[in-house]
């Protein structure tokens, strides 16, 4: 699996194709596929988010990608190599920060931290002096240089986790829920420092995180699993752009009856209805543009007056829960 040569091909650096991974529960000996089929590619110098809700086969999917777990059936590539038949070589290409499992020794300071991982990968102290000197700036770790791990904030913590695996130097880097359990400041101060490093050093990151303003600032596209298998490949600007046209805010000068909140909510199960002071206001989705005239009949029936339409604008956490809760498939326009 060679790169591809013909001019204008965006090489792929991770291959995932018809992964299955099963588990045995222990108490019933019950089998549950986690993973069911599972295909994506990842190309060089994107930032992908691959997403999912608790129990969707995300995190097995990122595990079997790391290496830590042998999927059932199907392959994965990292750098054209196959990750079952060349474990070694393969996991060569990419680090990780795994959500739990920080690559980090508690008993050292956060520059002999820096040091002696950059030498677990073949790297000397000259060799790697600079860019210490560069992480512990960007991440805002000068003045804890010196300093125990285990007395570190978590924040801390997970900054110095971050940077010891951007000093591996791999072309992938993979970051399980960068942000989780940080306070606003720290998780705002670590996005800003990931937005810096995906501008200026054009690395493949793969970022897997509940915090979707992680996802809509930093990633080209995502990928979201759910039940096991892949429901989306996208880029987020497009995801988006379909969404806000299907987005709609409508101020009413009555109040809906039982009998039309009850249809509205068969007909668009994601709607909502709130009741003002001044004007009740319903927001809706529409997945198709003839869905309006359905809507609108809705009011009708009764003699409801629609005051004003006008689109919302939508944030991606709005769209990730729309793909994984809505009845019905998410499909490009």
């Amino acid at each position: 699996m060679e790169a591809g040569e013909d001019e204008g091909f965006v090489e792929k650096i991770i291959e995932v194709h018809g992964i299955r991974k099963s588990f045995k529960k222990r108490k019933t000996k019950e089998i549950i596929t986690a993973v069911n089929d599972v295909s994506f590619d990842v190309h060089r110098g994107e930032v992908l988010g691959l997403l999912g809700p608790n129990g969707a086969g995300k995190t097995s999917t990122i595990k079997m990608i790391c290496g830590l777990l042998q999927a059932d059936e199907g392959s994965i590539h990292i750098n054209g190599l196959d990750i079952q038949k060349r474990r070694l070589k393969a996991l060569k290409h990419i680090s990780a920060v795994l959500e739990g499992n920080r690559n980090l020794y508690w008993r050292l300071t956060v520059r002999e931290n820096l040091e002696y991982f950059a030498g677990n990968r073949g790297l000397s102290r000259k060799e790697v002096a600079a860019q210490i000197e560069k992480l512990l700036s960007q991440f805002h770790l000068k003045d804890k240089e010196n300093e125990l791990v285990n007395g570190l904030s978590r924040g801390m913590q997970q900054k110095l986790a971050i940077a010891v695996a951007l000093l591996a130097n791999t072309e992938v880097i993979l970051l399980d829920e960068p942000t989780l359990g940080l306070d606003v400041e720290i998780s705002y101060e670590l996005r800003e420092i990931l937005k810096t490093i995906v501008k200026e050093e054009k690395r493949t990151i793969i970022i897997s995180s509940h915090d979707m303003p992680v996802v809509q600032e930093l990633c080209d596209r995502t990928i979201i699993i759910n039940k096991g298998t892949v429901v989306v490949d996208e880029r987020v600007e497009n995801l988006l752009k379909l969404f806000e046209t299907r987005a709609y805010s409508i101020k009413l000068g009555d109040a809906l009856s039982e009998a039309q909140q009850l249809k509205l909510q068969r007909k668009f199960p994601l709607s909502t209805y709130k009741v003002g002071t001044h004007q009740t206001t319903v927001e809706v989705n529409l997945e198709h543009s003839e869905d309006i005239y359905e809507l609108f009949d809705i009011f009708k029936e009764e003699g409801t007056q629609v005051e004003s339409i006008d689109r919302i604008t939508i944030d991606f956490e709005q769209v990730f829960m729309e793909i994984v809760k809505g009845e019905k498939n998410y499909a490009m326009a």
